[in-house]
């Protein structure tokens, strides 16, 4: 098949890398794919040469919209594909209104959350459903509240989870101490991960005031690192001063080794206030971490039983669980790392996830 797979842009995150897998996997298998990635700087990227990558670089006003509008359209026209398949709520409206002017056989888009914005962007999502063959999200949640919300036909509506490259992400004796070494925590010192933009739906000050109401509740003071980069940067930092944690909390910024840095934690910590997936999640728990994590969209799906799940927005609950999670014995620690890998390898594999697209490519 010739699949376009579009997407707002590729920048660090849990759908850029995502899409960037599928692409890999999809052309593994044989498949001419063609990625369209329509603003912003491009940091992720497919490993796989033989995908077929077009910057678009769209800025947000009428005449770049129009600019990406043609190119993407002589793109998909000489391409010729027999699948477009759009990712993310901007790339979604935008391929379908592509598609009222370039013969397309099929349209797929997909979200990525459980929340898109605010009633205006839910009401362009609705007026423009029907120019998609069928819509999907990353999780079972995610699926039913944008059907809650109207964004959607619920008749033509269907959940394909995100996979991981498993293979990839391993726990590492070697990432765990030169990553450590980088940042300065000795191996005797817990440390706990977290990765994700900084941005409103990580609700990393939730995090930083559970890591502050643990302080002098465990036998050695754990650290904190958080890898990503967004506009509440500077907010978060002050933050954690006003906490007085700032010299137990590293911030190495975005990195696209994340998979490296699973291993240097002992405990992954997602604090999010909303989610589709939760791919890092995913990623910790093939790296064996024991993880403690927020119950919001599909996090609870992904992790399966393992681990710690607490309600979202309640500092008091994560920071007892984080408390229970460092209180582990180094066996318990290592028995639910391989319970939790054990189960993502089943479930979630990106060679099992890609064979259900296939399956939806070829249904329609």
């Amino acid at each position: 098949m010739r699949i376009s797979l579009v997407i707002t842009g590729l920048q660090m995150g849990g759908a850029e890398k995502q899409v960037c897998d599928l692409a890999d996997e999809l052309s593994s298998h044989g498949h001419s794919i063609q990625l369209i990635s329509l603003s912003g700087k491009t940091i992720l990227r497919p490993q796989n040469k033989s995908v077929e990558l077009v910057e678009l670089s769209m800025k947000r006003n009428p005449f770049s919209f129009l600019k990406a509008y043609f190119q993407a359209r002589k793109k998909i026209i000489d391409f010729q594909p027999d699948i477009v398949h759009s990712h993310m709520v901007h790339a979604n409206i935008f391929a379908r209104l592509l598609r009222i002017t370039t013969f397309s056989p099929k349209l797929i888009t997909t979200s990525h959350n459980t929340y898109e914005g605010g009633s205006l962007r839910a009401l362009i999502c609705r007026i423009t459903d029907a120019l998609s063959t069928i819509s999907t999200n990353v999780s079972q949640e995610a699926t039913e509240s944008i059907i809650k919300r109207g964004s959607v036909n619920k008749k033509k509506i269907t959940t394909v989870h995100n996979g991981i490259i498993t293979e990839n992400i391993r726990f590492s004796e070697a990432n765990r101490e030169k990553l450590r070494r980088e940042i300065g925590v000795d191996r005797q010192t817990p440390l706990l991960l977290s990765v994700g933009r900084l941005a409103p739906a990580k609700d990393y000050p939730n995090l930083l005031r559970a890591f502050a109401a643990i302080k002098g509740r465990t036998p050695v003071e754990p650290q904190l690192a958080i890898i990503g980069g967004g506009a509440l940067e500077t907010e978060l930092k002050a933050l954690a001063a006003t906490l007085g944690i700032a010299d137990r909390v590293h911030w190495p910024g975005i990195k696209t080794n994340v998979n490296e840095w699973m291993s240097a934690a002992d405990i992954f910590v997602l604090s999010s206030a909303w989610e589709g997936f939760g791919l890092v999640v995913a990623e910790a728990m093939s790296a064996e971490r024991v993880v403690v994590v927020t119950d919001c969209g599909g996090i609870k799906e992904v992790s399966g039983g393992n681990g710690f799940l607490v309600p979202p927005h309640s500092s008091a609950a994560l920071a007892e669980a984080i408390i229970k999670a460092l209180n582990l014995s180094p066996e318990e620690a290592r028995q639910m790392g391989a319970a939790s890998r054990c189960h993502i390898e089943q479930h979630f594999s990106m060679s099992a996830i890609a064979q259900k697209w296939i399956a939806l490519y070829r249904s329609l």
